[in-house]
């Protein structure tokens, strides 16, 4: 599958952000923080990993759309790029 450059480049600067909200979790669990402020941050992570898997299975099943007899060919049916969105859902 190839996926745009900005596509590309938007999923990286998410996932840092993921790795800076959880590096920001493990801090508030060793400071002894509130539960709930924990949760609040896990929960927050947790969005912004399925934020970027939706963007990836977007742009999947745009290439899958515009070129449907090479995406098939590279082992990405429709169908199975409809699988992974259900994964995430």
């Amino acid at each position: 599958m190839e996926l745009p450059e900005d596509t590309v480049d938007d999923l990286v600067k998410r996932l840092r952000r993921v790795e800076g909200q959880v590096r920001g979790v493990q801090q508030m669990l060793q400071d002894g923080r509130d539960c709930r402020e924990v949760v609040t941050q896990l929960s927050a992570a947790n969005k912004a990993l399925e934020q970027a898997g939706f963007v990836l299975v977007a742009a999947g099943l745009t290439w899958c759309l515009e070129d449907p007899d090479r995406s098939a060919a590279e082992g990405y049916a429709l169908a199975d790029v409809q699988k992974m969105f259900t994964k995430l859902a």
